[in-house]
């Protein structure tokens, strides 16, 4: 086993909307795997829910009330992704300076 590199912010709360962390060495434990699942699970959802948002956007006869219900829904998969983004982002490994952050130099040409 290597040494412990930090807190992995979960992706979910606990019942008082708190965060929740895994402390493991183990990338592979049955948590992380439950937590990669749960994330990949939240990303889809919201893909699919972003795919709902532009088809009622387009609908001319959408009401208030289902809007209103969007945007809830959109706020929720926001914060899910957000909450992605920076777990996977804290555990990415430190670059180097002047080094290219993006896996396989992925910057603008």
């Amino acid at each position: 086993m290597g040494a412990m590199t930090g807190l992995r912010l979960l992706p979910w709360s606990d019942p008082d909307g708190k965060p929740c962390y895994l402390a493991s060495d183990d990338a592979h434990s049955p948590l992380s795997r439950r937590a990669d699942a749960i994330e990949a699970v939240q990303m889809s959802m919201g893909v699919e829910l972003l795919r709902h948002a532009r088809a009622l956007l387009a609908a001319p006869k959408a009401d208030a009330r289902e809007l209103r219900y969007l945007a809830d829904r959109l706020c929720e998969a926001l914060r899910d992704v957000l909450r992605v983004a920076e777990s996977r982002g804290a555990r990415l490994p430190p670059c180097d300076e002047g080094e290219d952050p993006a896996p396989g130099g992925g910057g603008r040409d």
